[in-house]
């Protein structure tokens, strides 16, 4: 199991992005996240393609855009077009949410869907096979910093199981209150990608930030290897 950080760059600073973003791939992160919120699905406003395709010049790191708009359909393609590789649409807003998934698989990247706290793993179902990841929050969307929910754990085993009964083996994701101290809840439950801003943008210095997480997670998911072995 290869555990991937995510920094999210929703705790960063805008000012110095670049040299932020630099920084976490220094540390070893493997995306960079990007919040993009709408005012309207979520109360608040980020940012949209421009930002997207600015960090693509500047990175090598895939780009991994998590919606929260209420007519994801509508946005997608411009953010896949900015350099987006992966493209994340939540159930709650996705009334046909299997051809939005294939319309941004067309489009050339990973499509994910994304679970809000309080909707059923149940909402995946019709759409376990088709997913290339699930991103589960594990706090209410719209602005970052904020508690992780304890029963995040236990969702992300749900969401595990119901992906292994469609013989889908797609990663999930997790965002919202991780860092040293839920990192290792989370991986054992099966968490493979972690998405962290102030755990690591709220720091000293994102590149040890990074490494630390990064470090801390792959030595969960080792820790899972020798106990099954």
């Amino acid at each position: 199991m290869m555990v991937c950080v995510a920094p999210s760059i929703l705790a960063a600073d805008f000012a110095r992005l670049g040299e932020e973003v630099a920084a976490v791939e220094r540390g070893g992160a493997d995306y960079v996240h990007v919040d993009v919120m709408d005012g309207h699905f979520v109360p608040n406003l980020t940012v949209g393609p421009p930002v997207v395709r600015s960090l693509r010049a500047v990175t090598r790191l895939p780009i991994d855009v998590h919606l929260m708009v209420e007519e994801p359909d509508r946005f997608a393609q411009a953010f896949v077009e900015a350099g987006a590789a992966m493209v994340s649409v939540h159930v709650e807003v996705s009334p046909h949410l299997d051809r939005t998934l294939s319309f941004i698989k067309e489009l050339g990247a990973r499509a994910g869907v994304v679970l809000n706290p309080s909707t059923p793993v149940g909402t995946l179902e019709e759409v376990a096979g088709l997913v290339d990841y699930v991103l589960v929050m594990s706090v209410n969307p719209g602005f970052g910093g904020q508690a992780f929910l304890p029963a995040s754990a236990s969702k992300v085993r749900r969401v595990r199981a119901l992906l292994d009964a469609a013989g889908n083996r797609a990663p999930v994701e997790i965002d919202g209150g991780i860092d040293l101290e839920t990192v290792d809840e989370v991986v054992r439950a099966g968490a493979e990608i972690l998405v962290a801003g102030s755990a690591i943008f709220r720091t000293p210095d994102p590149t040890v930030a990074t490494r630390t997480l990064r470090d801390a997670a792959r030595r969960a998911a080792a820790s899972i290897g020798a106990t099954r072995a």
